[in-house]
């Protein structure tokens, strides 16, 4: 849990770095292509970039929280315990998916399509007397991955979280808001 937090911090601090830095390159695009009638070539892929970043580094975080959409309405409708054991078998579903779509992420950052270079973003180490840089797309990639990854570790927690609940329902998990979406409304 500690480490989870730990990295959802850094995580929500970058995403929203990267929130800011996409604000700026899109107001940027505005100004150049209605301001001087000169649109730049690398803002919406650089905005795309930062978006596809920051959401693979939020989503875990949400998903912690339980802060995706969700229909709740059986676990709530449920005794404690059997609503803890649905949401365990959705979990260990949902881990399974992770599991695969950590693969898919694998494949897509380090096989063929990560080997091509963004046809608009580079590294401008011209500007200070060397060559021009271009991104490869794995980097944008890797967003997937990352963000899958993460959510797995999350899924983890959150897994152990319901078996220690199965286990001993009247122990005091340590909680950051974490089990809210794992807990019944009495």
């Amino acid at each position: 849990m500690a480490l989870n937090t730990a990295v959802m911090r850094v995580g929500r601090t970058v995403a929203w770095v990267a929130l800011g830095l996409m604000v700026f390159v899109i107001l940027l695009q505005v100004v150049f292509r209605y301001g001087f009638n000169s649109a730049l070539a690398w803002p919406d892929e650089a905005a795309r970039f930062l978006m596809l970043w920051m959401t693979g580094l939020v989503a875990p975080l949400a998903f912690r929280h339980g802060g995706f959409v969700a229909i709740d309405m059986l676990p709530r409708a449920l005794p404690a315990r059997p609503a803890l054991l649905l949401t365990l078998i959705l979990l260990t579903l949902s881990g399974m998916v992770l599991v695969v779509a950590i693969q898919f992420g694998w494949g897509h950052t380090f096989g063929f399509g990560g080997n091509f270079d963004s046809s608009s973003l580079r590294i401008p180490l011209d500007w200070l007397g060397g060559e021009s840089i271009r991104v490869k797309l794995r980097y944008m990639y890797a967003s997937l991955l990352v963000g899958m990854v993460l959510l797995l570790a999350v899924n983890v927690e959150l897994i152990l979280r319901a078996l220690i609940l199965l286990g001993r329902p009247d122990f005091q998990v340590p909680d950051d808001g974490i089990m809210e979406s794992m807990e019944r409304a009495d």
